[in-house]
């Protein structure tokens, strides 16, 4: 049994590790969405040639000698992009062993880099890309500082090398995580942050004379290296933050210190000042579900938050903030849904469809300063294209076929292989309990 597993193990560790060459592909007769926030376009056509968009819209032309997809009406869209999660780095949630998004006992914080632990042999990898998940921004929970470390975004295509771009920012907790973490108080986590940039100031000055005192320090020399470019406005800076008091003292910072290059994350109270995050310029990446207050934070919670930041001229993307981050990124879709809904609903603020899926695609793209390669079907960006049986912000939609810069990705996953398993079990035919 032994050697029948591991020879399993190292085919599926073969067949991911060559996977297969960039196709050259015109998908046909398509509603076609390009992600940018425009309605979706009758009879579309896009072409990808060696990974890449090439053309997209109405009247647009398959290339002779190019393989062809006729997608009969369906839905094609770019693959979606989950604004917040932490895909691949939680197997189990009860063994800590498979847990890798925080570090409660490390001396090291902004210098942690999540990008060597991102597995992508992981279930949630599998499952989130039959669901048409492309892409997904990979952040860090924190530990023992306000500063979570440095994280990435990702793609879940099947092969060994799941990282898209690492380092791409910084993530900080305020708000009542923060405060707690900080010693009690939120003034007490406004000065670790202050402290960690003057230290960080003084390293990027002269990093020899920096002094590091080991486990007594505020800041190891790894850190402080790591938040230079925070310092700088070279690196984004992700800043998880609910209450609307706390979104200004945040903001209040982005003035002070004009280089930070921040984004809000959450801001589930930021309805409450979204014209002060708006003249800000400052970006969120936000639940579009929380609807209910989960703490002290959350009080002022609706489901018209994103609406009404939009409708203030607030960028929002739409990730799992605190909701099941680890490994349902597929819900985005579900959100992005209900935010159209919420345009029938009296009183309540939504968006039309074309934004709705701007939120899981092209912004949550520009947010992160990928707008360029991903996100959407604009020429030039990278093939990451999903057709759909049906329209993809409705429950229940799903992919049949998905590309990943230009490869056609495999849609089988262990729930399905479960369900096909017991759909139908017969008595004393069941498989044995480790067969493949």
């Amino acid at each position: 049994m032994r050697t029948t597993l591991m020879r399993l193990a190292g085919s599926a560790l073969a067949l991911a590790a060559f996977p297969a060459a960039a196709q050259t592909v015109a998908i046909t007769n398509a509603k076609l969405v390009v992600g940018d926030g425009s309605a979706p376009i009758e009879g579309g056509t896009v072409v990808i040639r060696d990974g890449r968009v090439v053309a997209a819209g109405a009247g647009v032309a398959a290339p002779a000698g190019m393989r062809v997809i006729d997608a009969g009406g369906r839905w094609v869209s770019p693959g979606i992009v989950a604004g917040f999660s932490r895909v691949g780095l939680v197997d189990v949630d009860g063994v800590r062993e498979t847990d890798d998004s925080a570090a409660a006992d490390s001396v090291f914080n902004a210098s942690l880099d999540i990008a060597p632990a991102v597995n992508w042999r992981g279930q949630a990898i599998t499952l989130n890309r039959s669901e048409g998940i492309t892409r997904a921004v990979i952040v860090p929970d924190t530990g023992a500082s306000i500063f979570g470390g440095q994280g990435a975004m990702i793609d879940l295509g099947n092969d060994t090398s799941p990282i898209t771009r690492a380092r791409l920012f910084q993530f900080m907790e305020y708000g009542v995580a923060g405060a707690r973490t900080a010693g009690g108080s939120r003034p007490a986590a406004i000065a670790m942050f202050r402290n960690a940039l003057f230290e960080a100031r003084d390293y990027a000055r002269n990093p020899a004379s920096f002094n590091d005192r080991g486990k007594d320090a505020l800041l190891t020399r790894a850190d402080a290296a790591a938040l230079v470019p925070v310092v700088n406005g070279q690196q984004k800076l992700l800043i998880k933050v609910d209450r609307a008091l706390d979104i200004q003292v945040v903001l209040g910072l982005k003035r002070e210190m004009p280089a930070l290059d921040i984004v809000l994350v959450g801001a589930v109270e930021g309805w409450m000042v979204a014209r002060e995050i708006a003249a800000a310029g400052v970006p969120v990446i936000a639940n579009a579900l929380a609807d209910l207050p989960a703490d002290f934070d959350q009080l002022g919670a609706t489901q018209s938050n994103v609406g009404r930041m939009v409708a203030a001229g607030v960028t929002v993307a739409i990730g799992n903030v605190d909701d099941n981050e680890a490994r349902q990124a597929r819900h985005v879709k579900q959100f992005a849904g209900n935010l159209v809904a919420l345009t029938r609903v009296p009183g309540a603020t939504g968006l039309d469809w074309g934004q709705a899926f701007a939120t899981i695609s092209s912004k949550p793209a520009e947010i992160m300063g990928m707008g360029g390669e991903l996100g959407s079907l604009r020429p030039g960006r990278r093939g990451d294209v999903v057709i759909w049986d049906a329209d993809p912000l409705e429950i229940g939609a799903t992919p049949t076929a998905v590309f990943i810069d230009g490869v056609e990705q495999p849609l089988g996953n262990r729930q399905l292989r479960l369900r096909d398993r017991y759909l139908d079990p017969k008595e004393g035919a069941l498989p044995k309990a480790y067969q493949h």
